[in-house]
């Protein structure tokens, strides 16, 4: 079968295609015929060898913690009627999804609900059920006045909707005239955080207020991060999930009780998978109804991995990133 590798730490070039034998379902597995993959921007940062967190594995390894598709084979002690399903699932050990088949355990299955496209259920696997934790973690509420960053992204454009969809006002941040546009076509307010004094911009936007931001989400870090932090509201919660600065936010807790902001570190992350399929099968459930859409702003074959990883990396691409297989 055709897979990706990562043959080294390093650029996108490490990524070459290759062969590989088809993997068995062992006990409790499932072999899942691929049709998308999933990219998220962490795996970009292990095939560096840079971690924010997940253990960086071993090169040569194949990428991808993500797949939709069908089932294929089963293992000892699964449901025989898993097979020929439509699902979407995170792989074993959260690699080995770019590829044309991969192993999944039996209890991360998620069902795709009917009138949802494999691309979009893929979309949706990590990003929606991640966004759904976060958003709920927060308690945005109605009235609300929302900071999201990388607003454009696959999650944050996903936690865009919730919080509009909960009544609250919303800015987003992003850099560049088409992440702009696609964060006004969402319906909400955007600011470009590669301009000078862009959290003062974001306070001056139609609806935020000068009393600050009541919930922030910060999926950059470093000092996007920190600016973020400066423009929350006495009171507020500041969310933190993602380090693609290099570094995610890290808030003294005597800075933070000055203000009474209620910090959610990135760690939070770690409780997330506690209630994972059930957020997942929520957010694919949503969209199968109209309710939220993932934005798939790049679709490549598989073989074009290295081209993906890239692409991510120079912040070229708004909203999800999927290899189709």
């Amino acid at each position: 079968m055709k897979v990706v590798r990562v043959t080294r730490f390093g650029d996108p070039d490490v990524l070459v295609a290759g062969e590989a034998p088809e993997p068995a379902a062992g006990p409790g597995q499932v072999v899942v015929a691929v049709a998308v993959a999933e990219i998220n921007f962490v795996e970009t940062q292990l095939r560096r060898g840079i971690t924010p967190g997940p253990p960086l594995p071993e090169p040569p390894y194949v990428p991808g913690g993500g797949v939709a598709g069908r089932v294929a084979a089963i293992g000892d002690g699964v449901a025989p009627e898993w097979l020929g399903r439509r699902v979407a699932t995170g792989t074993a050990d959260r690699l080995g999804g770019n590829a044309e088949r991969a192993v999944a355990n039996a209890d991360d299955l998620v069902p795709v609900p009917d009138g949802l496209g494999l691309p979009e259920a893929a979309a949706l696997l990590n990003d929606g059920g991640t966004a759904l934790g976060l958003f709920e973690g927060a308690k945005v509420r109605a009235g609300d006045r929302v900071l999201v960053e990388a607003a454009a992204g696959g999650l944050g454009s996903l936690l865009v909707q919730l919080a509009l969809s909960a009544g609250a006002r919303v800015v987003g941040a992003a850099r560049g005239e088409a992440k702009l546009a696609l964060i006004r076509e969402l319906g909400a307010e955007a600011v470009d955080y590669s301009a000078p004094g862009w959290a003062k911009q974001a306070l001056d936007a139609p609806g935020a207020g000068d009393a600050g931001f009541d919930v922030v989400f910060d999926g950059v870090g470093g000092e996007i991060g920190r600016a973020a932090f400066g423009a929350t509201a006495r009171g507020g919660r500041f969310s933190v999930h993602g380090a693609s600065s290099g570094a995610a936010t890290v808030i003294p807790p005597d800075e933070a009780a000055e203000r009474g902001v209620t910090v959610l570190g990135i760690e939070q992350l770690m409780g997330f998978g506690d209630g994972a399929k059930e957020r997942a099968l929520r957010a694919m459930e949503a969209a199968a109804e109209g309710r939220i859409g993932p934005v798939v702003g790049q679709r490549l074959p598989l073989e074009r991995a290295a081209g993906a990883h890239a692409a991510m990396e120079a912040r070229s691409v708004v909203g999800k990133t999927l290899l189709i297989v």
